[in-house]
């Protein structure tokens, strides 16, 4: 009976975040049967997947599911979404430059975004979030340095640039981790909040290649590792 309830509730969420070519229905009274054909992919998931998919939603996340690919070697889209927008407790935050991302770092990032960043961005600055601005999500590439798979050719990583406030201040990883005392205090903040739900933070502070972005990974079954 669960299982059935979770299908039925992520169908409805399927629906609603335009999983068809087009956002368009299936079962239009209205439909021209003389039309061509769509040969788009349909996208399909397996229970836990839909049961992602549908607490993704249920957080007020913006976003189409994606069909799966395999896209060369090591590298794939399997269970990944395209997110357009998060939810703070109080409107609506943009999302900037991110691409397909799977579904439970997905919804680690929306809740990350409206827990961790949004009451950050309140506390130390008396202001809402508006925006995050990312430096991508997917790319079928090595970890610098190795010929292994980064965390990134599965679409299981965010690279985080900055964040812009209601206010219009806008607060960068790169200029704010040695910046002013405020800037400092409200990264830190939204580090160690990432570091409660991603598997993976890598920040300025572990190496160079990380000076000017977070780096979040996974999502956390154990301790992570954070730095």
């Amino acid at each position: 009976m669960r299982n059935i309830l979770v299908l039925g509730v992520a169908t409805l969420v399927l629906s609603a975040c335009s999983m068809l070519p087009g956002g368009g229905s299936s079962s239009g009274t209205g439909a021209s049967r003389s039309g061509p054909v769509s040969t788009a992919p349909v996208v399909t998931r397996r229970p836990n997947e839909l049961q992602c998919l549908s607490e993704l939603g249920q957080a007020g996340a913006r976003f189409d599911a994606l069909p799966d690919r395999y896209i060369g070697e090591g590298c794939s889209n399997l269970n990944t979404v395209q997110m357009h927008a998060l939810a703070s407790d109080t409107g609506v935050l943009d999302i900037r430059n991110i691409g397909p991302v799977s579904c439970p770092v997905g919804t680690a990032f929306a809740a990350w975004a409206r827990y961790g960043v949004d009451r950050a961005a309140r506390q130390v600055f008396g202001s809402a979030l508006s925006s995050i601005q990312t430096m991508g999500s997917f790319a079928c590439r090595n970890v610098a340095g190795t010929t292994r798979r980064s965390a990134h050719a599965s679409a299981d990583a965010i690279d985080i640039a900055g964040f812009m406030l209601a206010d219009g201040q806008y607060i960068s990883v790169k200029d704010g981790w040695s910046g002013s005392e405020k800037h400092r205090e409200f990264l830190q903040l939204v580090r160690r909040s990432a570091c409660r739900r991603f598997d993976t933070v890598l920040s300025p502070d572990y190496n160079a290649a990380h000076r000017d972005h977070l780096h979040l990974e996974g999502v956390v079954e154990g301790n992570s590792f954070c730095r």
